[in-house]
């Protein structure tokens, strides 16, 4: 009986030991998977140079940066003195939103980057490794993106026991918010939904290296997706990126940059950074904040929502004052849903989509249905105005299959026609109205939790497809 003691105490004791190297020797390990480790045959999207990973992947910067401003006058219009008079002009502002960036913005945009954080939170996060590791059979991998950083990865494989509905065979990849981890995250929901899952830590969070400015999340994404898609041989219409909260913008900077992907779910995500970081700054730091989060902290969900082609759900969660703006004004209460942004981003998608659709009744209903602060509202005001759901969907396969033949893959996407699409032209007012309350409800669900709440397994589900 004591030897028997003896070897389970000796193989607990190891266990303790390789958990231990396990979190705090993840710098030691060696590589996985590079950038650079994807081969040109057989791959759409070719590595960069080496030239070119030095400044990083492509961020769509221009719209939001003025670059398309009209009225502004060409650069070769403007003399070289003025330019330089200029930049010296303009040299404070630029030092001054550097500084705040990297020091109380990088802070308040990604807290769980902070030292103290990360070893406030030591325990939980070896808890929850051990728990993937040993619950989930999870498979922890180091990348190294294009500009050296090293990204903590974890991989749960499903695909030998997919399920009776076959969730196993797709790949979640998760992307968290700006303190989650993907020890204690988002991935919770689709792993116990019975998805295989890929979960990773922003750059500078867990054992992940660099600093999470949208530069170096966006390299750690190119690789996360390489990974996915040349490492684990996912087929690209079976991987499915899942945001929550700001990892809204990895999220949508993926899809845009690789649209074949099969979907897009973003939780509890904003629109755009500028508003939720003006309602938390002091009034007078306003041009300050605006100029900060546009030249280095610039979270454009929207702008690359509207890029990718394929099936996206929101969720909104109802109770949430995080990713709100009402606290602004003064009618609405702090977690009243008119003032969540997650509006902003179904109106701006739908717009960019179906801008037939959403010209002056559809956008009118669209905005008030919005409004709605529960389930049971939202399905009142939804037959109030006695949708078809049947001609709704015949109205737009109808569009689609015209498209097919007008264009005979000319310009056919990985997801169909591309948008925008031109259906609705023609229609009455009420049939509008009803179209765009179907688009909306389709692409927009409303979940009963607060920001931070664990999302409940049955809670996350795949995009509407047409």
């Amino acid at each position: 009986m004591c030897v028997i003691c003896f070897v389970k105490a000796l193989v607990h004791v190891f266990k303790i030991y390789l958990t231990a190297n396990y979190t705090y020797n993840f710098r030691n390990w060696p590589v996985d998977f590079r950038w650079d480790d994807v081969r040109s045959a057989g791959s759409g999207h070719r590595a960069l140079t080496c030239a070119a990973a030095a400044a990083g992947v492509w961020l769509l910067r221009d719209a939001a940066l003025g670059g398309d401003v009209q009225g502004r006058p060409p650069h070769g219009a403007r003399s070289q003195t003025q330019c330089l008079l200029q930049q010296i002009r303009e040299l404070p502002g630029q030092l001054a939103s550097y500084a705040l960036a990297h020091s109380l913005g990088r802070w308040l945009v990604y807290p769980g980057s902070m030292f103290l954080m990360t070893r406030a939170l030591l325990p939980l996060l070896q808890q929850g490794q051990e728990r993937l590791v040993e619950r989930y059979h999870g498979r922890r991998a180091k990348l190294v993106a294009c500009d050296g950083n090293e990204i903590d990865t974890m991989f749960m494989d499903r695909r030998q026991q997919p399920g009776s509905q076959g969730h196993g065979l797709r790949l979640v990849i998760c992307c968290e918010g700006n303190a989650g981890f993907y020890e204690m995250g988002c991935l919770s929901a689709p792993l116990e939904a019975g998805y295989s899952v890929l979960g990773w830590n922003h750059p500078g969070f867990g054992g992940s290296t660099g600093a999470p400015f949208p530069q170096h999340d966006a390299n750690a994404m190119d690789v996360v997706v390489k990974y996915a898609l040349h490492r684990l041989h996912f087929p690209p219409k079976h991987v499915v990126v899942y945001g929550w909260s700001i990892g809204g913008f990895t999220a949508t900077w993926a899809t845009m940059t690789y649209p074949e992907l099969g979907a897009l779910v973003l939780d509890a995500t904003f629109d755009d950074l500028v508003p939720l970081a003006l309602k938390v700054m002091p009034h007078s730091w306003k041009g300050l904040v605006v100029r900060t989060v546009r030249e280095h902290l610039n979270l454009n969900v929207a702008e690359q929502l509207c890029c990718y082609p394929g099936p996206v759900l929101l969720l909104r969660r109802t109770q949430d004052d995080v990713v709100s703006t009402s606290s602004h004004l003064p009618t609405l209460p702090p977690s009243d849903v008119e003032g969540n942004r997650g509006n902003e981003l179904l109106l701006r998608l739908l717009q960019h989509r179906y801008p037939a659709v959403m010209e002056r009744e559809g956008w009118a209903v669209v905005t008030r249905w919005l409004r709605a602060s529960s389930l049971a509202q939202e399905a009142a005001f939804y037959a109030r105005y006695r949708v078809d759901d049947e001609w709704c969907l015949a109205t737009l396969r109808s569009y689609r299959d015209c498209c097919q033949e007008e264009l005979e893959d000319q310009d056919w996407g990985p997801h169909g026609p591309t948008f925008p699409w031109l259906v609705g032209q023609g229609l009455s007012p009420r049939r509008r109205r009803q179209l765009a309350l179907f688009l909306a409800r389709k692409h927009l669900k409303n979940v009963e939790a607060t920001h931070c709440s664990p999302l409940d397994p049955k809670d996350f589900q795949l995009p509407w497809e047409l």
